[in-house]
């Protein structure tokens, strides 16, 4: 299969978005499928408003187009709602094209959080952006019945995985602090919460890994913890794993792959009873959900990291891989799909690796 994938969320950026479709990218490629990625890389962009590190293209129709040069994609999925996610709406209705839709952030909230833009606004926006596509992939059952709630169709559950080979417990050296340690890794923004965490009574230390437009303003605020600052995915598991508690205080993330990838390290997470933590966690065995944050993170540190390690090995990338495959949709109604399991049964239980010569970051 020809799958193009358009999202305004790509490499250098560190986030959710990215970190997913780079191993599906990955995976796919490994099983034999094309897929010609549409980002911000290699066109015009300008600086996302308070965010000057992401990237937005400004001439997206012309990018999206000089990037599909001409090629008829057997499916389109559309990752995220920004200037390129509306240029390849617009092109798919125009054309024709049949393509499903992501919804991987709460832009009403994050919107609200970082400007101040009423939530209403934004969900009128989100429910006309998705209402064409033919399926909406969410990551957990609850966002699926919130989105239902606001009035949004065609959702179809697709979840997250992990790597358990990269994300595995091992030496706990890597945070040379006194512990006990709590950790969170992500970006500083305001969204993410962190003051909730920083500003907990807590023995031992807490580290932040992670950069963002909000890191100076909690490093002043916050003296006695500890910032790592912005750091490779590659370079993360150490932390993970040396970590006691991992502590996730955003109320408004769709799902957090930081949470599995802690617990796939053996560390138990801390965090509130929202929707994220309860589609990840499984309170009392691989975390503590509480609405004192304090509470539960020292609660979190009598779990046993065995156990909480043994619940992540069946989050593996590669069968998230294969419920994408069967959420695809053929973007020409006159020319079904191939099944999408030939390339895939093939590879179970392989080596998952990317072609050679294909660069991820490109």
């Amino acid at each position: 299969m020809r799958i193009v994938l358009v999202t305004d969320a790509w490499h250098p950026q560190v986030n959710g978005v990215v970190h997913t479709w780079t191993y599906m990218v990955k995976t796919l490629t490994a099983w034999g499928h094309e897929v010609i990625i549409v980002s911000p890389q290699g066109s015009r962009t300008v600086a996302a408003p308070s965010e000057p590190d992401v990237r937005l293209c400004i001439e997206p129709m012309r990018h999206v187009l000089r990037v599909l040069d001409g090629r008829l994609p057997d499916s389109l999925h559309i990752a995220t709602e920004g200037p390129l996610g509306l240029a390849a709406r617009r092109l798919a209705r125009q054309r024709g094209w049949r393509f499903t839709t992501g919804f991987h952030t709460m832009f009403p909230d994050y919107l609200k959080a970082r400007m101040g833009v009423p939530v209403g606004i934004t969900w009128k926006f989100m429910k006309w952006f998705h209402q064409p596509s033919q399926r909406v992939l969410v990551p957990t059952p609850t966002v699926r019945d919130l989105l239902a709630q606001r009035g949004l169709g065609q959702l179809q559950v697709w979840a997250r995985g992990v790597d358990t080979v990269h994300f595995e417990p091992g030496e706990r050296d890597a945070l040379p602090y006194k512990r006990p340690i709590f950790l969170s890794i992500g970006r500083a923004a305001k969204e993410k919460n962190l003051d909730a965490f920083l500003s907990l009574d807590l023995p031992g230390t807490k580290v932040v890994v992670g950069g963002g437009p909000d890191e100076a303003r909690l490093r002043k605020t916050y003296p006695d913890a500890v910032f790592l600052g912005s750091q490779p995915h590659s370079a993360l598991a150490p932390y993970y794993r040396s970590a006691d508690v991992f502590v996730f205080p955003s109320r408004t993330d769709t799902f957090g792959l930081v949470m599995l990838e802690s617990i796939a390290c053996g560390t138990p997470v801390a965090a509130f009873p929202d929707a994220a933590p309860r589609a990840v966690l499984r309170p009392r065995l691989t975390g503590v959900l509480s609405d004192d944050l304090r509470v539960a993170c020292l609660d979190a540190l009598k779990l046993d990291r065995a156990a909480v390690r043994q619940q992540a090995l069946g989050h593996s990338w590669e069968q998230i891989a294969r419920e994408l495959l069967h959420a695809q949709v053929a973007a020409d109604p006159s020319r079904p799909l191939p099944p999408p399991w030939d390339r895939a049964s093939d590879m179970q239980g392989a080596a998952i690796a990317p072609r050679t010569g294909y660069n991820l970051a490109s």
